[in-house]
This record gives structure tokens, sequence and C-alpha cells, in this order.
């Protein structure tokens, strides 16, 4: 069974393993070059244990990181505070296994209770999976920006998802 908690410092290295596969071998995230674990730490930091911007993980039995999912600032603006972009990544091998609906599900009710109207997600396009789940969990897609992203020698689509925090 996974377990789903706040992350901590010391799950930097893992939380940074999980995202470098996306970031070498997929098209799912814009960046193009790897991190080391301390070129994370503002990320990580810009995630507490309360408030609207949080950073939960799913550990295995074994106590293995198998993903993790985050609520983050959308736009620096404040008018745009009670909006937050959403997102979740698995560890390679560790998808298809209902991971990613535990962590956003988790994610939703920890900040049930905060000063959150809408939560938005963008992701490459194609991503049926991704799609999949975000839909199920009550995103809408609201649109697509096309061939804003180079990678591969490729450009590749963005779509956009909302759904109110509450439904």
């Amino acid at each position: 069974m996974t377990a789903v908690r706040p992350a901590r410092v010391d799950d930097l290295s893992a939380l940074t393993d999980i995202y470098n596969y996306y970031v070498i071998n997929t098209p799912v995230t814009f960046d193009l070059e790897p991190y080391a674990p301390h070129q994370r730490r503002a990320w990580f930091d810009e995630h507490v244990d309360s408030g609207r911007h949080r950073l939960l993980v799913a550990e295995n039995a074994d106590g293995e990181l198998v993903g993790y999912a985050t609520s983050s600032r959308w736009r620096a603006k404040a008018a745009y505070d009670t909006t937050v972009e959403t997102s979740v990544y698995c560890r390679n091998g560790a998808t298809g296994q209902g991971i990613g609906t535990r962590l956003y599900t988790a994610l939703f009710e920890a900040i049930a209770d905060q000063d959150v109207h809408r939560l938005v997600a963008g992701m490459t396009l194609p991503n049926a999976a991704s799609m999949a789940l975000h839909e199920r969990l009550g995103f809408t897609r609201v649109g697509e920006f096309v061939e804003v992203g180079r990678k591969f020698g490729q450009y590749w689509n963005v779509g956009w998802f909302e759904r109110p925090m509450t439904r």
C-alpha cells in the first residue's frame, strides 16, 4: 500500500530523481537539463506543511518514494493568489497504479480549508494518461497553446485544464 505524507527535506534527492527521469526522457517537462538535488532546494522551499502551496509524497511499503504532487503559485500578481497550479509526477515504472489519484486526492484534501478558489494544470500534449487523470478528478480542458515548447528537436503543445476547488 502506498502512504501519502508531506515531503521532508531528506526526500529531496528522491524527488529530484523522479523529476529528472522526465527531464531526460520525455517532453512532459520543458526543462532541458537534469538537476542536482541542491538545485531543487528553492523549489522545495516554496512548499510548506500548511497554506496553499504544498508538496506531498507517496511512498511504498519499503519507504521508497514513488511519486509526488504539488500545489504551487500560478502567477506572481496578488489577484491570482486564490488560484494554484497543480502537478503530479510518478516514478518511472510506478505509473498506472493509482498513485497519481491518491496523491491528488490527498493534496486537494490538504488545501481544502485554504483560501483556494481554482486549480489549474498544464500538460504537454499528447499525454493521454495525464489527461485522463485530470478529467477523472474534475478538471475541464479550457485551452491549448500550440507549439510553445521545443524539446528533442520538436515543438510541443500544452493543454490547460482547470477545476473549482470545491465541487
